[in-house]
């Protein structure tokens, strides 16, 4: 079994199997693109090696969603913080999708 610490923006770190995963971060498409589309948003992972911005629950803790960026080579976390209130999204790394999803048929 692969443990790590992954250090909650709340709480501090904490075993990672405190947590549930919540998916890569990536942009929402509108509401106008097709099925194909919505479904490769939902259920569709680059899983890239290397640095990438996740979503992560602390389930055992705080009970708050927040932004990790992981290295998934060696799990160490960078940084983790809260999803801005105002604004933009944080701009995903390198490893996270972005597409455009209006060209997905």
């Amino acid at each position: 079994m692969m443990s790590f610490l992954l250090p909650c923006p709340n709480c501090g770190p904490r075993r990672v199997d405190e947590f549930s995963y919540g998916g890569e971060l990536q942009a929402r498409p509108s509401a106008d693109v097709s099925p194909s589309a919505w479904g490769h948003y939902l259920y569709g992972r680059r899983n890239a090696a290397g640095l990438q911005t996740e979503w992560w629950y602390h389930r055992l803790g705080c009970g708050r969603w927040f932004l990790a960026e992981r290295d998934t080579v060696t799990n160490e976390a960078q940084r983790t913080y809260w999803r801005p209130t105002a604004g933009d999204p944080p701009a995903p790394l390198q490893g996270a999708k972005v597409l455009d999803w209006r060209a997905l048929p």
